[in-house]
This record gives structure tokens, sequence and C-alpha cells, in this order.
């Protein structure tokens, strides 16, 4: 690996500590290089068009736009940028998600010294990876639910729904979130209106508290 280019990796998790021990990581390998480092989802858009990045390391749970929303966009606006999450949660529910969003990996923190540097080779060379009894979780937790008759439900809100309402409850503004969003301030009204209406709530406040529940944003 050494003759070669080393994999141009895009960083992001809004800790700065995280990143420089995640760093430390990558770049003490010869094929690996952090090149950009963002603090949360929509800074790693911008910087992943901007800078010339093979793989994006991305932190589940970041404000302004999470690491699944950012994946969402990222896998869309650049389908041959491979996508790997990093995050504290295990937990299932967040692996789909990743998995639906474009992500090729799920890497815990807790053991990032000893897996991250495995599965960003591995997302290079066009395999997934999962971190060590995952799989066998998965498929115990699937097939209880199978036992049970129960069906996972198909997503209520779009991609789109969900980025508004994690930007409302954080509390920005219609203006602040078409500008993040690169849609103007009336689609985001309207897409306010949709989100109270499908989800039967009456105000901000209501929106919040669905966001927390759903996991977008920390009480």
């Amino acid at each position: 690996m050494a003759d070669q280019a080393p994999i141009r990796i895009l960083l992001a998790d809004d800790h700065a500590l995280v990143r420089r021990g995640v760093r430390l990581i990558l770049d003490g390998e010869p094929d690996l290089e952090v090149v950009a480092e963002a603090g949360d989802g929509a800074e790693a858009i911008a910087l992943a068009s901007a800078h010339e990045v093979d793989l994006a390391v991305l932190d589940v749970a970041m404000p302004r736009m999470t690491g699944l929303q950012a994946a969402r966009e990222l896998s869309s606006r650049q389908p041959q940028l491979r996508i790997l999450m990093l995050t504290m949660y295990d937990n299932e529910q967040y692996f789909f998600e990743a998995l639906k969003a474009g992500a090729c990996g799920y890497v815990l923190k807790s053991v990032a010294d000893r897996d991250l540097v495995a599965a960003c080779r591995a997302a290079m060379r066009g395999e997934p990876f999962l971190y060590p009894g995952a799989v066998t979780a998965l498929i115990r937790n699937y097939l209880d639910r199978v036992r049970r008759g129960e069906e996972v439900p198909d997503r209520v809100l779009t991609a789109r729904e969900e980025e508004v309402l994690k930007l409302v409850a954080e509390g920005h503004s219609s203006k602040e979130i078409a500008e993040t969003l690169f849609i103007s301030v009336k689609t985001v009204q309207r897409h306010r209106a949709n989100l109270l209406h499908k989800l039967g709530l009456r105000d901000r406040l209501e929106l919040t508290r669905y966001a927390i529940r759903a996991g977008l944003i920390e009480p």
C-alpha cells in the first residue's frame, strides 16, 4: 500500500477531542490521510465538495445535520464517495438507518482504535464492515420480531422533512434553515406545515419534543 496514494478521508464529529484522537489513529497509517475535518453534517457536505475525498467518516449524532442526514445527502451528490458511520450507539435502528443512508460500515467509538483502520480499508475495497457481534445481534433481533409477528414500520417522514424538523427543533429561523438546506423560505414553511399536519402536532415546542424522541437532537 505504501507506493499508492493514501486514502483521502473527511472526518466529521462535533467533539474536537474525538476528532483529534481519531485523526491520530488514521494519520498513523501510511495508506490513510485525513484531509478535512468538520464539526457537523452540514459542514461535512460543504467540505466534501471543496476537497478531493475518497472516504467520509461521520459521527451519527451532530448538531445542525446528523451524520445520517449528511450520509444521505453525500450518497446522493457523490455516489462514488464511501461512507463510514462512527458512533457511540450500539443500536440496531441507527445501524439500519446508516445502511439506508448509504453507509458501508458502522464502527463503535469504544473500539475505534481496534476497528476503524480495518473499516476504512474494507470500505475502499467495496466491502461492508460491522463491528464484531453486530450480525448475530441483528439476526437475533430480527427473528424475535418475526416470531412476535411484528413489522418494521414505514418511514413516517421524508429525509428532507427530517432535516427541516431537526433544524426547527434546534431553534433555527426559517431563513437560516433555507440557507442551510439551499431551499427557499417558502419551501421551509411548507415543510413545517406538512410536519405539523403529518405528525398531528401544534407548534415548535411539540416538534422539538418529537425530535428528541426520534433521536434527532439531544435533550
